[in-house]
């Protein structure tokens, strides 16, 4: 079962989802403005790039095997990745996290292009670090924050308040690979992954405040929403229950 799957709601026997608009994914949004300007503060000032490196040569120095895999694998960070989500969503009558889907890679470049590449400027690993292996990635040019984690952890941001504790657990720990592959390739350090999974909760959490997410309502724990509710028929004062076919009175 695909996680579209999962996200949609059967229109016969279920009731329509509640919408609303949680406060805590406006903690979520400053929590992760928070870790997004730690990790500036850390590139800018170079405090950790002996350890960021380190890190790098680990992860980049894994088997060439791998590489076919991999790549594929991190292709679900590109920026066309949440507008396929979306269609899916559209599909399964999740419109709102179609919204969301839609707007994510235009806020993505907003935050990405217009902020954080403009308070720091931190070069792709080929151009600043010797001796990486570089798997079909670009040379130069800026690798903070990465592009893919952005998408990658906003997309499962996004998709949690549709999903059970169990799959949104599998959805982060499958972005959280996936943006670990791009330092496999060579196309950033550790530190341009972290900053980007920041930039990505921030947003993701953010849309999901100004968009709305399924409420707390009855099922509300259900991986596809909100189950059937099906309220109790009590029987009126003075009776007693009784089996189909006999009479309601009580007896004497």
């Amino acid at each position: 079962m695909t996680i579209i799957d999962r996200i949609h709601l059967r229109t016969r026997g279920f009731s329509a989802l509640q919408y609303c608009h949680p406060l805590r994914y406006g903690w979520l949004a400053l929590g992760g403005v928070v870790a997004t300007g730690a990790a500036v503060w850390v590139v800018r000032t170079g405090v950790l790039d002996g350890t960021d490196r380190s890190l790098f040569r680990w992860f980049n120095s894994a088997p060439d095997g791998l590489y076919r895999p991999l790549w594929a694998m991190q292709l679900i960070g590109v920026l066309g990745a949440p507008l396929v989500v979306a269609v899916g969503a559209a599909t399964a009558r999740r419109y709102r996290l179609a919204a969301a889907m839609m707007l994510l890679p235009l806020v993505k470049l907003a935050v990405e292009f217009d902020i954080l590449k403009q308070l720091v400027w931190h070069p792709r690993p080929g151009a600043a670090i010797s001796g990486a292996v570089l798997r079909d990635v670009p040379l130069a040019g800026p690798a903070f924050p990465s592009g893919h984690a952005i998408i990658l952890f906003g997309m499962a941001t996004l998709l949690c308040p549709y999903l059970g504790i169990r799959w949104c657990s599998v959805v982060f720990g499958a972005v959280t690979a996936a943006v670990l592959v791009r330092v496999y390739l060579g196309a950033h350090t550790p530190l341009d992954v972290l900053g980007g999974a920041a930039a990505g909760l921030t947003v993701g959490a953010a849309l999901n405040l100004v968009v709305g997410v399924p409420g707390t309502g009855a099922g509300a724990g259900s991986p596809i929403g909100h189950a059937e509710t099906r309220p109790k028929t009590l029987p009126a004062r003075g009776t007693r229950w009784h089996r189909a076919g006999e009479s309601r009175k009580g007896r004497t």
